[in-house]
């Protein structure tokens, strides 16, 4: 992608981010961009800050901290990707659209908001929609991650996105949003999303630990579509397992984590990241994670 970059003198090959949301302490986004910054001669400190029920106060003290400590900027995750949108000075065309920001940069003391998992996510699922114009997918979850996946997906020119959503007026707002770039429909139902669709998406917080639960029951998967999810703690969600055992092809939530930390990392430092760099970091992560509960 083409950050809002300044040149890189070798003296300021320094750079301080991190991540605001809740819960946290599992993200593996730390070791990704630690390790990129490594990869390229550079240093980076990736710093967690893990504030759980923020209201908009705390989240603009928090951002004004993030605008005077020297950080490059920071990424946002769950649940306040929608919540600092209005508390920055500047959004890119595609945060603006989408309504929804998880990458926040630094420039000139300014904070300026960006939406990598739009990108990023567009970047992942190539490998799964192959023919976009005849492909008709379900979006389960219209928060911040549902957002940036259908917009993604209308970007690539999905035939139909189906959402759903259980608060509906989420579901609604967000096929107005993209209705202009594409075919959207609003579902009543998990089972109405299903109907006839050649894939599906989860983008809502179900199945990440210590929730064990699946947005999809399991008579609704099969062998003939190809199901995703955005959540990587677990990696093999409830979801993904229940897909892989009826047939179906899978993508976990790795390559949506790699690619939108890759893009976010360029928009912070102005240096492009390897990505295969980023994708071992994350491996070493997981593999470290289950060895302690496989142990356990």
């Amino acid at each position: 992608m083409s950050p809002a970059a300044r040149p890189i003198a070798p003296a300021d090959r320094r750079f301080l981010t991190g991540l605001i949301g809740a819960p946290i302490a599992h993200s593996a986004s730390p070791a990704m961009h630690e390790r990129a910054a490594e990869a390229l001669g550079a240093h980076c400190h990736y710093q967690l800050i893990e504030v759980a029920g923020a209201a908009s106060e705390e989240l603009r003290l928090l951002l004004d901290g993030v605008r005077r400590l020297g950080f490059a900027g920071v990424n946002v995750t769950f649940p306040y990707k929608e919540a600092v949108v209005s508390l920055l000075d500047e959004l890119s065309p595609g945060a603006r659209a989408i309504g929804a920001v998880n990458t926040v940069v630094v420039r000139d003391g300014r904070l300026i908001g960006h939406n990598t998992d739009t990108t990023g996510f567009a970047r992942a699922i190539t490998e799964l929609v192959r023919d976009p114009a005849q492909s008709v997918v379900a979006v389960i979850g219209a928060g911040g991650v549902g957002k940036a996946i259908a917009f993604a997906l209308a970007g690539i020119g999905v035939a139909e996105i189906r959402i759903f959503d259980t608060d509906a007026v989420k579901a609604t707002q967000l096929a107005g949003l993209i209705e202009s770039r594409g075919s959207t429909r609003v579902a009543d139902s998990v089972e109405e999303a299903m109907r006839g669709v050649t894939g599906v998406v989860n983008g809502s917080p179900v199945g990440m630990l210590p929730n064990r639960r699946t947005p999809v029951p399991d008579a609704l998967l099969h062998r003939d579509i190809w199901v995703a999810d955005a959540v990587y703690t677990p990696l093999w969600t409830p979801l993904l397992n229940a897909a892989k055992a009826k047939g179906a092809e899978v993508m976990t939530g790795r390559e949506l984590a790699i690619y939108q930390a890759a893009d976010a990392f360029e928009l912070f430092t102005g240096l492009k990241p390897s990505v295969v760099e980023m994708g071992n970091a994350f491996d070493a992560v997981m593999a470290k994670r289950y060895a302690k509960v496989n142990a356990a």
